[in-house]
């Protein structure tokens, strides 16, 4: 784990990186910005009331000197945010609907990012992912060709080091959807240092059971290789298929894949969560993330039962993913 911090540190070092940070409230964030701070790879901005954050640092045991701390509504870019996110909108809002959605952190912050005044976004200590997700996906939108985010795991063991995706976002991709997310998943993992190698999941491998449900991935998997001819990339494959080499030799002699893949793609949400569940709990990985993929700008989703050391490394994580966007 320490290797790929270090990595992402030397990415992000010396780039400007702004990362804001709208639940300044939360002594988990405070502990964060201050470490974030100190090295000074990446700059934080914290949003609340300045006593709040103050408390939560207090209770922190750190310092919040030097940080920028923005109060959305008492703020000198409010008027400014308020007409862009109008214009952003295009007659779904009015100017009272904006003032009133620009008090919300996540709003104010979604509009630093989208301004261009700040990289990266990084919440959900203290709010739902719908919270955090859906300013995004109004403001900030997807990349052209994606119609869809997905949220994506880095899962590291020592050396090893893998993608899996999604695990966060899509109860029930369609085939197009899969096809999507196996080819921002590639462009993901190699923002992490992992050349990707790409396994289209299911129950089957390259015909050996048939329903819609195998029939989809095959669909997706002609579909990703149409958008990405480039990518080392096929399906459909059993994980065992996927990575086991002489699995693969046996199910799938003719694959480009041999055994060696390193960004897994699931059939569905509910497979993607129960996996990298799995490979964290009985497997011993390291699970970063969830990394949300596809947006014209990075804004990345913690878990409320996350720490001080998880809001750290997403906010590195979102970092480099400005670097390359």
């Amino acid at each position: 784990m320490s290797d790929l911090f270090t990595s992402i540190k030397q990415q992000v070092a010396g780039k400007g990186i702004r990362i804001v940070l709208p639940e300044g409230k939360d002594e988990r964030i405070v502990g964060a910005a201050s470490a974030l701070a100190k090295e000074g790879a990446v700059t934080p901005i914290l949003l609340g009331q300045k006593d709040e954050i103050e408390e939560a640092a207090k209770k922190a045991g750190v310092s919040v000197d030097g940080i920028e701390v923005k109060t959305p509504e008492t703020d000198p870019l409010f008027d400014e945010l308020v007409e862009a996110f109008v214009e952003r909108r295009k007659g779904k809002a009015t100017e009272e609907d904006a003032r009133k959605m620009l008090k919300d952190p996540n709003y104010f912050g979604t509009m630093l990012v989208y301004t261009g005044k700040a990289d990266g976004l990084v919440s959900g200590a203290i709010h739902s992912t719908g919270d955090t997700v859906r300013p995004a996906l109004q403001i900030i939108k997807t990349k052209p060709g994606i119609s869809k985010v997905a949220g994506a795991m880095i899962m590291v063991r020592d050396a090893e080091r893998y993608l899996f995706s999604d695990v966060a976002i899509n109860i029930a991709p369609e085939a197009a959807d899969l096809a999507e997310n196996a080819v921002v998943s590639a462009e993901t993992a190699q923002i992490f240092g992992i050349e990707p190698r790409v396994a289209m999941l299911s129950f089957s491998t390259k015909g050996s059971a048939k329903s819609a449900e195998t029939e989809k991935v095959i669909e997706a998997t002609k579909l990703a290789k149409e958008k990405a001819p480039e990518l080392t990339l096929d399906g459909e494959f059993q994980f065992d298929a996927a990575f086991v080499p002489t699995v693969a030799a046996q199910k799938a002699p003719d694959s480009v894949l041999k055994g060696d893949a390193n960004v897994f793609i699931f059939p569905s949400l509910e497979a993607g969560n129960i996996g990298y569940k799995i490979a964290q709990r009985l497997g011993k990985f390291e699970a970063v993330g969830p990394i949300l993929q596809g947006l014209n700008a990075p804004v990345n989703d913690l878990s409320r039962g996350c720490n001080t050391q998880d809001v750290y490394n997403l906010s590195l994580i979102t970092a480099a993913q400005a670097v390359n966007k």
